[in-house]
């Protein structure tokens, strides 16, 4: 039983990770991004090319994946999505289809329809021994820096200027720029920041499991799950978001394993019906 529960954390933790970015676009930009799980996915690519390329192991790469993925994000957001700023959400979300095919298309070109992974190397194997059982050390480590990762961002959003004009700019654009803010500069700032985040994600995830470029829509399913589990806004209620999807898949999984993936979906539906605006209020993140 405490295997499952831990199991489950673990996972869910990968969970919210995919969902920390789109909480950031999503939530507080009031911006979506079609192409969230498509990033993820890609971010995971580049890390596995630095590894064929360069022999570099997956963390060693992480610092260089999450900048390169920054600077995307500033470029993308500066160039492309700031166009769609207050123009409803209808625009940012064909934009963001259509980068989603595109990325998809690249990345298949560029690194076949195979199915790729990440080796993590000796931490792959290694545990922790605790009284009858044993914790893994990299799903441990992917819990702690997913904690951290959280707490970061939610500082950042939360507790700075920035964050203060990023949210007075998803307000009310037209009002933060007769203010001073430069809502251009504001927003890419925040889908680089997005970005980076997903990248980590994506490392954790190409050393857990393996992935394909058409598996970003499943990405983007799961991040999109853990946001509205936890409720538009809130960088915290997404991290508990993850964690309520991870620990229903390991309790589905432990009823059948076919089961997992449903079960989850099913916790995500209850929700919606008993809470549609999700576990944690806009305003808890404020």
């Amino acid at each position: 039983m405490i295997e499952l529960f831990l199991n489950g954390l673990f996972v869910g933790a990968l969970y919210a990770l995919f969902g920390l970015g789109l909480a950031v676009t999503f939530g507080l930009m009031q911006q979506i991004n079609l192409a969230h799980g498509d990033m993820i996915i890609f971010s995971a690519y580049l890390a596995w090319f630095a590894g064929q390329a360069f022999g570099l192991h997956p963390l060693a790469a992480l610092p260089i994946v999450a900048l390169l993925m920054f600077v995307l994000g500033y470029v993308l957001q500066r160039a492309v999505l700031n166009r769609t700023i207050g123009r409803g959400p209808m625009p940012s979300l064909l934009v963001t289809f259509g980068l989603s095919i595109v990325l998809q298309n690249l990345m298949q070109m560029g690194f076949s329809a195979d199915t790729r992974s990440l080796q993590p190397g000796s931490i792959g194997s290694a545990s922790l021994p605790l009284g009858s059982f044993s914790i893994g050390v990299m799903p441990l480590f992917f819990f702690l820096f997913a904690c951290l990762a959280f707490a970061s961002t939610w500082l950042v959003f939360s507790k700075t200027g920035f964050g203060r004009a990023v949210r007075a700019t998803s307000d009310d654009h037209r009002t933060a720029k007769l203010m001073g803010i430069e809502t251009g500069h504001i927003f890419s700032l925040a889908l680089a920041l997005s970005l980076s985040v997903s990248a980590i994600a994506a490392i954790f995830l190409g050393m857990r499991s393996t992935f394909a470029p058409a598996a970003g829509v499943e990405r983007m399913l799961f991040a999109f799950e853990a946001v509205i589990l936890g409720g538009l806004g809130s960088i915290w209620g997404t991290f508990f978001g993850g964690l309520a999807l991870g620990l229903a898949q390991a309790v589905g999984i432990a009823i059948a394993p076919t089961f997992g993936p449903l079960a989850g979906h099913l916790v995500f539906l209850a929700v919606l019906i008993l809470r549609p605006e999700g576990m944690f209020a806009r305003g808890a993140s404020r």
